[in-house]
């Protein structure tokens, strides 16, 4: 417990941190003291003392989360977890926290770098599924965002569309930005409304159709929400169960990673090979993952364009269908 509290307070430092050296320390501490990614290292035969560059780190396959509690030391010493949503049958992830406290002020660090203080907003949550279960890392998010905004009018909602249609008229001519963040398939469901146009509004999707809607690519999801609530970008949220932080897209599927994060893309076809092409498997350094693994080899697709800005592209074609599931191009 005393690395975790002395490697969040160098996560924290007002001067900044070297991230490949951060990421070099978090690799030996949890080579050793993380006996899943221990075990791993050892049915790959790793030799640790080898690894010396970030580019060598080995990849736990997050599907370790769904079977093993992946922690340094025992889930006994944590602070509860959280869980991923899934459909009927699949076994869902947990994700041991050490400080749920530490979480949610990384989550605000994270989303203010990129759009300001939450006092300027007015957050409406629309998150059905999410809501209807316990231990969503999303909604834990959402649920202190709505706090720190300071609004009245923050909130979350079900399924009360017109509920929410009220309150978006009775913001259209407020000073501060209304924040409608939601599930994918639940803003869709409120497109299909007769809706106000609010000029003081973002839209930001997190991904999601939970079996709900037929899966659509990510533009034909932004086109629709674009001419339904008269905006001309749609905003974006990458995160997930087994990591503690996220990046944000201002636009056109293009994220920016916080401080904490590094994405590699590994080979579809040798998932134990960095991909020198511009496109292939998403590979996550979290640093905020100190407590647990910060490696993660995900499930998803990802490529970076010509400007070196990441666009998720969805799963792999046999991959779970997941709560935060994005749309294959």
């Amino acid at each position: 417990m005393d690395y975790f509290k002395s490697f969040s307070s160098k996560l924290n430092a007002p001067q900044g941190f070297d991230f490949k050296e951060m990421a070099m320390d978090l690799f030996n501490f949890q080579s050793s003291e993380n006996k899943i990614y221990q075990s791993f290292l050892q049915a790959r035969n790793i030799d640790c003392n080898k690894v010396n560059n970030i580019e060598d780190i080995p990849f736990l396959p997050i599907q370790f989360f769904k079977s093993h509690p992946v922690v340094c030391g025992q889930p006994a010493d944590f602070n509860g977890f959280f869980s991923s949503s899934g459909t009927t049958g699949v076994i869902t992830s947990r994700h041991y926290i050490w400080s749920k406290d530490f979480y949610l002020k990384n989550a605000q660090g994270i989303f203010e770098q990129q759009y300001g203080p939450l006092s300027n907003f007015h957050i409406l949550a629309l998150l059905p599924s999410y809501l209807e279960r316990e231990g969503s890392s999303l909604v834990a998010m959402a649920q202190h965002f709505i706090h720190q905004s300071g609004s009245e009018h923050s909130g979350f909602y079900l399924y009360n569309h017109e509920e929410l249609i009220r309150k978006l008229k009775l913001l259209e001519n407020s000073k501060k930005q209304i924040l409608l963040i939601g599930v994918t398939f639940a803003l869709l469901d409120l497109a299909e409304k007769d809706l106000p146009l609010i000029s003081n509004l973002i839209i930001m999707e997190t991904g999601g159709m939970k079996g709900k809607r037929k899966e659509m690519i990510r533009e034909e999801v932004h086109e629709i929400l674009c001419q339904r609530f008269n905006q001309d970008i749609i905003h974006s949220e990458y995160g997930m169960t087994e990591l503690m932080s996220q990046a944000y897209s201002k636009g056109l599927g293009k994220y920016i990673l916080p401080s904490t994060m590094q994405i590699f893309l590994r080979d579809t076809h040798d998932p134990m090979t960095i991909s020198k092409r511009t496109q292939g498997g998403i590979n996550v350094i979290d640093l905020a993952n100190f407590h647990s693994c910060a490696f993660i080899e995900t499930q998803d697709l990802g490529r970076y364009d010509s400007k070196g800005n990441l666009e998720v592209l969805g799963r792999f074609d046999n991959s779970e269908i997941r709560g935060c599931n994005l749309m294959i191009n």
